[in-house]
Parts: C-alpha cells; structure tokens; sequence
C-alpha cells in the first residue's frame, strides 16, 4: 500500500512537470510569434516608405495623405520591388499607391491592414475587401513628421505640406494581446522607428510631360483618400 502510494505521487509529480513544461512552452511560442508579427508588420511600413515616390506635376496620382487618430491611416505612392508582399497580383505594376489602416478586426479588435494598387488604376473590390492584414491586436498606430525649417516633428504634415514628403517620419505603433483585449492589467507592447525617406517631392520645373508623373491630363482620375 505505502509502495502503491509513493508510486501515485511520483507520477503526480511527473505529470505535473510535464503540464509546466507545455504550458512554458506554449507561453513562449505565443511570445515569439507576436514579436514576429510586430517585426514584419513595422518592416512593411518601413519598407514601403523606403520606395515612396512623389511628382509636384502629378499630385493628383503622387500625393502623400496621413492621419492619426482612432482610424489612423498612411496613403502615398511608391515603387515597390517584386519581393514587396502581394506584388505578385500586380504584375508589372511596381508604381502602386500603398495604404496602411487601422481598422475593426471580425472578432471585435484592432487590426493593421494594408491596401495597394497601381497609380492610375483604381482599386479592386477584392483588395478592397480583402486587404493584407499585417497585424492582429494593434491597439494605435501614430505618426510624426519631421520639419526641416521648424526643427520639430508635426503630428499633421498633410495640411501643412501638401506638395512635399516629409524628410523623416516617426512610426509608432502599440501591441496588445487579441487573446487577452479586455485584460486591462496586460501590459501593451510600443514598437517606434525613424524612418529617413530617401527621395523629395520632384519640382514640376524638373519634369516633362512624357516623365513619371509628369502631365496629368488624360490619365484616369484616381481617388488619393483612404480607400
């Protein structure tokens, strides 16, 4: 009987350690896959800035629009390479308007999707519906602009500097559990870059009417707000 119960409590304690084990382990998968998802989600934003284009004589295809708020957004064109997420479905369309958005996931939280399609085309009802959803969880998405002449950064660049890209922008975005949205005691995750734009606003004085962005007249009118 004492052999018996001894027996009982080694496997108690066997079992027990096992359900640690597995219970660490899932804590830390679940761990490394949101941190994953945070560094593809702010390398995608990166990324696209990284190839943003605008053209003084075209704004009307090559503006830059932002916002921040509870729906915060960032619209602008860009030259994307073929290893850009969905570049695949736009063939040779490299020049596409990209729109990163905060919006209502389907199970009631936040989600940072992304939005594209070429300059002079408008979008599609599927990119419209099914948009590339970078991140689950996003609690707020902000932006920050840095103004040369001022030396300070902006939070609204759009109304100030409509026929410019800013030099640098600040990119801060905050993470929280999609599991654990109405645990207020969960700490939320801030994830912030600088990202320095490499190109400006070409002049119009720069461009002919047969250039990239240059003479507008004739081409497909396209709407440049958020989709």
């Amino acid at each position: 009987m004492l052999a018996l119960s001894i027996f009982s409590l080694v496997l108690v304690s066997i079992y027990a350690c096992w359900t640690l084990i597995v219970r660490s382990s899932q804590v830390g998968q679940r761990a490394t896959a949101k941190v994953q998802r945070q560094r593809v989600a702010v390398r995608t934003i990166e990324e696209a800035l990284f190839c943003a284009r605008s053209f003084a004589a075209d704004l009307e295809h090559y503006s830059f629009v932002a916002d921040n708020g509870d729906d915060a957004f960032l619209s602008f064109a860009a030259n994307l390479p073929q290893s850009f997420p969905r570049s695949g479905k736009f063939g040779d369309f490299n020049v596409r308007r990209v729109t990163f958005e905060l919006e209502r996931a389907p199970d009631g939280g936040r989600q940072l999707v992304m939005r594209q399609y070429p300059v002079l085309m408008d979008i599609d009802q599927d990119e419209k519906d099914h948009p590339l959803v970078l991140a689950r969880g996003v609690e707020k998405m902000k932006f920050e602009f840095w103004d040369a002449r001022k030396a300070e950064w902006l939070d609204d660049w759009s109304q100030r500097n409509t026929n410019s890209l800013p030099p640098m922008i600040k990119v801060m975005l905050e993470f929280g559990d999609p599991d654990q949205r109405y645990n207020y005691s969960v700490p939320h995750d801030e994830v912030a870059r600088i990202v320095r734009l490499p190109t400006i606003t070409v002049p119009a004085l720069w461009q002919s009417s047969n250039q990239p962005g240059g003479g507008g007249a004739g081409q497909q009118q396209m709407n440049t707000v958020k989709p």
